[in-house]
């Protein structure tokens, strides 16, 4: 089965489609992760993209379509794929529907995962990583693995790169642009939307039961 994953940052979106992947061995479909690899093939179309990426030009749909058609024909991957991120418009999702039609796939679930702008923000806040060994919790949700961590407290800090200000703007902005989406792809009677502020296995076992496992 085929299926479309959508979640805002912060959603634990890429959490779970590493499991479905791990657990399932589905192909993680990313359109940025097509280009990069198109382009560290080397191919002529690699080069190509490589070009308009370098001159800080968009790479247009029709390349994209293209890379994401290789990999829908490709029998290694049929019928296993999480598109992730991938349509963000009414026009990309039909033009997938064409691409899957062509070689007798269709979307067969479309899951987005729900959480709340204010939990998104204490999720950016809370995060903090152990300097000794790299595990991130959340001092909102896991003060008591904090408290008991064999690393001590005191070595958790607060990672320079979470800019809550430009996650709380992305997630915004996901939700002013997929909202059409999701309205038009709701109309998929596989379509389900999940509680995204589960735990992550309560969040990983609904999936599954959505795809018969």
């Amino acid at each position: 089965m085929n299926i479309i994953l959508f979640g805002p940052p912060g959603a634990g979106k890429g959490t779970q489609a590493q499991l479905i992947v791990k657990k399932h061995n589905y192909f993680q479909l990313s359109t940025g992760d097509l280009l990069r690899n198109e382009v560290k093939k080397n191919t002529e179309l690699g080069n190509k993209i490589e070009k308009i990426i370098s001159k800080g030009n968009f790479v247009s749909y029709e390349i994209v379509y293209k890379l994401i058609k290789q990999t829908v024909g490709s029998l290694r991957f049929r019928d296993r794929i999480i598109f992730d991120g991938f349509p963000r418009s009414i026009d990309q999702s039909k033009q997938l529907d064409i691409i899957l039609k062509e070689f007798n796939q269709k979307i067969d679930i479309v899951i987005s995962l729900f959480v709340p702008k204010e939990i998104i923000e204490k999720r950016i806040i809370g995060r903090i990583t152990c300097d000794k060994c790299n595990l991130t919790l959340n001092e909102y949700f896991n003060k008591e693995e904090i408290k008991l961590h064999p690393c001590g407290e005191d070595n958790f800090v607060k990672r320079k790169d979470d800019n809550l200000s430009v996650v709380i703007s992305r997630y915004d902005i996901y939700q002013k642009t997929t909202k059409p989406v999701l309205d038009f792809l709701s109309k998929n009677p596989n379509f389900h939307e999940i509680d995204g502020t589960l735990e992550i296995e309560e969040i990983s076992a609904k999936i599954d039961a959505f795809l018969n496992v």
